[in-house]
């Protein structure tokens, strides 16, 4: 497993992020949503939405892992999307 989803790991055990679609995409309405993890093997209806919902609120997207990837990060199974909700954890997500 690479740093970042290390990482995510941590993130996720501190509450400094949300999983799921519906609720990223709630988050992101109320400008809680840094930086958002988009599974690459995503259905082409979730990317469009996370994607559309991301580009209109400047939010920047990272597509580099699976589901699967990101599910094993942060221990739970079929995440697709997560959203990064502390600020404090961008640095080391960035990298």
């Amino acid at each position: 497993m690479d740093k970042i989803l290390n990482n995510l790991g941590l993130c996720f055990r501190a509450r400094g992020l949300v999983s799921g679609a519906e609720i990223v995409i709630e988050e992101l309405r109320h400008g809680k949503i840094c930086l958002i993890f988009l599974a690459s093997d995503a259905s082409d209806n979730t990317k469009k939405k996370i994607l559309d919902k991301a580009s209109f609120y400047n939010t920047e997207v990272n597509q580099s892992y699976t589901s699967e990837e990101l599910s094993m990060a942060i221990g739970k199974s079929g995440r697709m999307v997560l959203g990064i909700t502390q600020k404090s954890f961008l640095k080391i997500l960035k990298k």
